[in-house]
């Protein structure tokens, strides 16, 4: 299963509405607005848990193929309950259908695997159970030696994941949950959260909408712990289109985003009616805008990297 890090977004606003972490400038009535590049919501992943489940399990059960075959045509006959030991070294007891493994049955690898469960015609068929040497297990259902239907995988001392398969991956709704707290509740295709799902951080912060190949890509609404929210368009897991950014404050933005930052057409409103309606570059005031003081006055005026440069005749 894939493992996600994440950090959360930061978007900065004024000091009424975040003194600590987003300084605003306020410059008395210029209405400047300055922030720092925004961190991206989601670090890169730092396992491929799925695609390891993948190749151990289906490299286990095609160790012994060739001998199968051998065993089906010409082997000795086998009957229920008798142990069969494969020249690998590996162990098989249990139920038989014409010199095939059918019906319950245990084997057990060299290096500690085990299977148990239903058999079909030498392939894992039906509910098993498969324990890893290295303590990761699966137990739920497969078709013809991959986990497809309804199963848990328990990645040993890192997450856990609960839902649907489809050829030994994730596919379909389901639930990964990390051992420290964070979880992911959504749709799965090919392994990667993928469709519209909700991901818990561990500091009560969440986020709701859609992905794309394991990253935020879409449209989404992002809670952070500490009351910020952001409702709009995301691209590779940073906010990148059109959206709106509320502040505990009282602060509010909404407009246009480029790879989490204010950039493009906007307007801003403060909560002691202040506004800032024009363009943005870069987190900043960039260009033609209208500032509206707490008063009512309207100036018009030319701003460059979020300072008031010149006053334009309205």
């Amino acid at each position: 299963m894939g493992q996600s890090q994440a950090c959360a977004p930061k978007q900065q606003c004024c000091d009424s509405c975040a003194p600590d972490e987003f300084p605003l400038y306020a410059g008395g009535d210029v209405g400047s607005v300055e922030e720092d590049h925004t961190k991206s919501l989601l670090q890169a992943d730092d396992s491929q848990a799925d695609d390891e489940h993948v190749q151990r399990s289906q490299s286990y059960f095609d160790r012994e193929a060739k001998e199968l075959k051998h065993l089906k045509v010409s082997g000795a006959p086998m009957n229920d309950g008798d142990i069969y030991k494969f020249q690998s070294g590996s162990v098989y007891k249990g139920q038989w259908k014409n010199n095939q493994r059918h019906g319950l049955g245990m084997q057990t690898w060299l290096d500690g695997a085990i299977f148990a469960g239903q058999w079909a015609e030498n392939s894992a068929q039906g509910f098993g159970r498969f324990a890893h040497s290295d303590g990761d297990i699966f137990i739920g259902e497969w078709k013809q030696n991959m986990a497809s239907g309804l199963g848990t995988y328990h990645h040993k001392g890192s997450t856990t994941y609960r839902g649907q398969w489809k050829n030994d991956l994730q596919d379909g709704h389901g639930m990964e949950s990390w051992i420290e707290g964070a979880r992911y509740d959504g749709d799965f295709q090919d392994g990667q959260k993928h469709g519209n799902g909700c991901y818990h951080w561990t500091d009560g912060s969440v986020y709701q909408g859609q992905w794309q190949e394991n990253v935020i890509d879409g449209c989404g609404t992002y809670i952070a712990s500490d009351g910020r929210c952001f409702k709009g368009q995301w691209k590779d897991s940073v906010i990148y289109g059109r959206g709106q950014y509320a502040w505990p404050g009282g602060c509010e933005y909404r407009g246009q985003y480029v790879q989490d930052q204010k950039d493009g057409f906007g307007v801003f409103h403060w909560p002691d009616g202040r506004m800032y309606e024009g363009f943005w570059q870069g987190g900043k005031q960039h260009g033609k805008g209208k500032y509206t003081t707490k008063d009512g006055v309207r100036k018009l005026a030319i701003w460059e990297s979020g300072r008031h440069a010149k006053e334009e005749e309205s």
